[in-house]
C-alpha cells in the first residue's frame, strides 16, 4: 500500500519520528477530550440542542481564538517551536483538569465554556506549530507525502482516542475519568516534545526581526506584511481562500448532521443510540480522510495541486446532492465518507501550497491566519445554520445552497489559479516540482 510505503520512508527520519510522536499523542488526547465534551454537552438527557445552541458552542470554542491568531503567529515566528509544543501540551493538561473540576460541581455555564474555549484555543495553536515545523524534518519534495501521512494519521489517532474515551465512559460511567485520562495523555505529549532539540523546528531567524514585545505591539503592521508576502504568492493565497470556503460549507454539513442524529433520527429517550450512530457517521468521515491521504500524493502528481483542488470541490458538490440529499442514515454514511475524502484532499493540497510558497520566517503567522480562516468559516456556518436550519437539520433549500457553494468555489478557484492568468509559481518561492503542470517535471500545483 502506497500509504504504508510513504509512512515507512518518512519514519526512517529520526527527527520526523519525534515530531510525529508528538502529533499522534496530542491528537489521541484530542479524541478522548472530544468524547467527554460530546457526552456532557450534546447528549445529556436535560439538553436538547437546536441549531442556535450548536452555533453558540462553536462560537465559544472557535471565534475568540480567531482574534488571538495573529498574536500566536508572532510567537511561532519568534520563539522555539519545540518549546511551544511542550508548553502548549502542559497548558492543555492543566486546563483539562480545571474543566474536570467545573464538571464535578455540575456547572455547564460560563466557567465550563471558558475553560473549553481556552483548551481548544491552545489546541489550534499547537496544530499551527506542528504544521509550521514539518518542513524542518522532511525534504521539500516529501512535503505532499508528509502532508498526506501526518494529518491523516493524526485523525486516525483522534478517532481511536474517541473510541478509547467512549469505552472508558461506558465502563466507568464518569466524564471525570475521561477528562483525567485526557490530561495524562497531553502531559505525555509534552514530554515527547522534549526529545527534539530546542531550535530544531525553527523559526529560521536572520537577526533582523524585532523582539517579541515589539512584535506583539505591532500586530497590525505584521499582518500587513504577511498580507504583502501572500500577495506576492498568489497560489498560497488562493489556497487559503479555498480552505475558508470549504470550512464554511463543511461546517453547515456538520451542524445539519448533528441535528439529524440528535433530533430527527432518534427520540429524546434514545440518546445512547443517537450518540452511537453519530459516532459511526463520524467514523465514516474519518475513513474518507484516510483514503484521501492514500490518493492525494498520486493525484497531485497526475493532475497538479490546482486541478486536484478543483476536482475535489466539484466532487463534494455531487456527493452532497446525492446520496446526501436522501436524508437517510445509510445515505449519510456514504456521503460523509466521500465528503471527508474531498475535504481532506483539499486540506493536504492547501497545506502543501502554504508550506512551499511561504518563507519560513512568515510561516507561523500564515498558519495562524490559516487557523483563523478555518475557525471563522466554521463559526460563520454555524451562525447561518442557526438561522436557516430547522431543529431536525433537514432542509432541501440549505442542501441546494451547499451544493451551489461547492460548485461556485470550484469555478472561481479554477479561474483565478489558472496558469493563463500569469500567476506562475516558478520564481515565486516554490521549488521546481511545484509548478503549473505545463511541463512534464512540474507535477504539483
Amino acid at each position: 500500500m502506497q500509504f504504508n510505503r510513504d509512512l515507512g520512508r518518512l519514519l526512517k527520519r529520526g527527527d520526523f519520528r519525534r515530531l510525529f510522536a508528538v502529533r499522534l499523542t496530542s491528537q489521541f488526547g484530542d479524541g478522548v477530550f472530544q468524547v467527554a465534551l460530546a457526552s456532557y454537552v450534546l447528549f445529556s438527557p436535560e439538553r436538547a440542542p437546536d441549531a442556535a445552541a450548536i452555533a453558540g458552542l462553536f462560537a465559544v470554542a472557535l471565534l475568540p481564538y480567531s482574534v488571538l491568531g495573529p498574536f500566536t503567529g508572532v510567537l511561532l515566528d519568534r520563539w522555539s517551536r519545540r518549546q511551544i509544543l511542550f508548553a502548549a501540551n502542559v497548558t492543555r493538561a492543566a486546563l483539562v483538569l480545571i474543566v474536570g473540576a467545573v464538571v464535578a460541581v455540575g456547572n455547564a455555564g460560563i466557567p465550563f465554556y471558558l475553560m473549553v474555549l481556552l483548551t481548544l484555543g491552545v489546541n489550534r495553536f499547537l496544530l499551527s506549530g506542528l504544521s509550521a515545523s514539518l518542513p524542518h524534518v522532511v525534504d521539500t519534495d516529501e512535503l505532499v507525502m508528509a502532508n498526506a501521512v501526518t494529518p491523516t494519521s493524526g485523525t486516525a489517532l483522534f478517532l481511536i482516542g474517541g473510541g478509547v474515551g467512549a469505552g472508558v465512559k461506558l465502563i466507568v460511567e464518569s466524564d471525570l475519568a475521561v477528562l483525567g485520562l485526557t490530561s495524562a495523555i497531553y502531559l505525555t505529549a509534552a514530554l515527547l516534545a522534549l526529545r527534539l532539540a530546542r531550535n530544531q523546528l525553527g523559526p529560521d531567524l536572520n537577526g533582523d526581526e524585532p523582539g517579541v514585545l515589539e512584535a506583539l505591539g505591532s500586530i497590525a503592521t505584521g499582518l500587513v506584511d504577511g498580507g504583502r508576502h501572500l500577495r506576492q504568492r498568489p497560489q498560497p493565497a488562493l489556497g487559503l481562500a479555498a480552505i475558508g470556503s470549504l470550512r464554511f460549507l463543511f461546517g453547515l454539513v456538520t451542524v445539519a448532521m448533528i441535528l439529524l442524529y440528535r433530533n430527527e433520527f432518534y427520540g429524546p429517550d434514545q440518546l445512547d443510540q443517537a450518540f452511537g450512530a453519530l459516532a459511526l457517521a463520524t467514523g465514516a468521515v474519518g475513513a474518507g480522510l484516510f483514503l484521501a491521504a492514500l490518493v492525494t500524493p498520486w493525484a497531485t502528481r497526475v493532475l497538479t495541486l490546482r486541478r486536484w483542488i478543483t476536482v475535489l470541490f466539484v466532487a463534494a458538490a455531487v456527493v452532497t446532492a446525492m446520496p446526501g440529499g436522501l436524508y437517510t442514515q445509510p445515505a449519510l454514511l456514504v456521503a460523509g465518507f466521500l465528503t471527508g475524502f474531498c475535504a481532506q484532499g483539499v486540506k493536504i493540497s492547501v497545506d502543501t501550497l502554504v508550506q512551499t510558497g511561504v518563507d519560513d520566517v512568515y510561516r507561523g503567522r500564515v498558519f495562524s491566519l490559516y487557523d483563523m480562516i478555518f475557525n471563522v468559516g466554521q463559526v460563520s456556518a454555524a451562525a447561518l445554520g442557526a438561522v436557516i436550519l430547522p431543529d431536525n437539520g433537514k432542509s432541501y433549500p440549505v442542501l441546494v445552497f451547499i451544493v451551489f457553494g461547492f460548485l461556485v468555489t470550484a469555478l472561481i478557484y479554477a479561474r483565478l489559479s489558472s496558469p493563463e492568468r500569469g500567476d506562475r509559481l516558478d520564481g515565486g518561492g516554490f521549488p521546481g516540482w511545484v509548478g503549473t503542470g505545463d511541463q512534464p517535471d512540474q507535477r504539483a500545483q
